[in-house]
């Protein structure tokens, strides 16, 4: 029943970013804190992944690569979704980006004019609102359930006729919560709905970093068999636990009506913008990856310890399903308070 926050709602958002950033640049600072402030992988590179980058420099692979990405890598990300999900992805519905950050960045790039509306859910990454005012976007904001669940009738009373696309992130960074199937119809159902409606287009932009770290056995539902319309976004940093090596993708659902359209403007962007390619060698170095992940057992076995503790001591947490994060409620109304509070105790969290 919460209305949708209309407008770029900068001062907000920059005093989130402002927070974020700086507990993070406290952490480096401080002797051996406990830093829950980051989604910061804390093991190591597996050692394939090592064997793999020695033997890419080895072969000499740091060259210039073609502005979408290297042909054989984007095929062999096709192939994934296609082994996974029974689609029809070729190379040319793929762009290989410089992580998630950049794919984000430019599919709102190619995809949203000046004046138009893109929705974001609420709680979400707060550099989302960033990416959609720089191309002069109206990041609009639509609270979730109290499950941290999409909630339809908001979003329905949110969408205009200037809505050009929404951002889902799942499993969601903060919440951890896995947005399921019936949801994900749901949605689609109500876009396409509301495409008839205004005679317009809406994308749906899938933020998708965290979709191999899931938990309790469950199954990732992928947005492309629901929505035509659909742009998914991610990257390695997560799955292969090498964030700071910056290496990721766009994938365009291929039946997307403007999917070569699509996939131009994103190329062009990709050099126009400065990006010029993604790093050559770990283009090489994730070519015979997209398999692989790293084991999500220990991040479950830390969320189950880190939940019990919290609930027992009578924090309110919703239980993540995948990610690796918690979004307890503060125990005080002055939630930035109370971050301060914790850093006495050598605990940095974000607000």
């Amino acid at each position: 029943g919460v209305p949708a926050d209309r407008g770029t709602g900068s001062p907000r958002l920059s005093a989130g970013l402002a927070s974020h950033r700086r507990v993070f640049e406290l952490g480096a600072r401080m002797e051996d804190p406990i830093n829950l402030s980051i989604g910061q992988p804390d093991f190591p590179m597996p050692q394939h992944i090592v064997e793999a980058h020695v033997e890419a420099l080895r072969d000499g692979k740091t060259r210039y690569e073609l502005d979408a990405g290297l042909p054989a890598l984007r095929q062999a990300v096709a192939n994934f979704y296609n082994g996974q999900y029974g689609l029809n992805l070729s190379e040319g519905n793929v762009l290989i980006t410089t992580g998630c950050c950049q794919a984000m960045f430019m599919a709102l790039t190619a995809a949203v004019q000046p004046g138009q509306e893109v929705i974001i859910l609420s709680p979400y990454f707060v550099e989302y609102g960033y990416y959609i005012d720089n191309h002069q976007g109206m990041a609009v904001t639509v609270p979730t359930n109290a499950d941290f669940q999409p909630n339809l009738k908001a979003i329905e009373a949110a969408i205009t006729r200037q809505t050009r696309g929404i951002i889902i992130n799942s499993p969601n960074n903060p919440t951890g919560v896995v947005y399921p199937s019936a949801s994900l119809q749901q949605l689609a159902d109500l876009l396409r709905r509301k495409q008839t409606e205004y005679g317009s287009q809406i994308y749906l932009i899938s933020d998708e970093p965290y979709r191999r770290i899931i938990f309790d056995n469950l199954t990732y539902p992928q947005v492309f068999p629901h929505y035509e319309n659909t742009i998914v976004v991610t990257s390695h940093a997560k799955d292969l636990a090498l964030p700071g090596e910056r290496i990721g993708y766009i994938a365009v659902n291929p039946n997307c009506p403007d999917r070569q359209e699509l996939a131009n403007g994103l190329t062009f962007c990709n050099r126009t913008l400065g990006f010029v390619n993604a790093p050559a060698l770990m283009q090489h170095v994730v070519q015979g990856l997209q398999g692989v992940s790293v084991d999500a057992t220990d991040y479950q076995r830390k969320r189950d310890f880190l939940y019990s503790q919290l609930t027992e001591l009578g924090y309110s947490v919703v239980k993540p399903q995948g990610a690796f994060y918690l979004f307890p409620r503060s125990p005080v109304e002055d939630d930035v308070a109370f971050v301060d509070a914790l850093q006495e105790w050598n605990v940095l969290t974000v607000p």
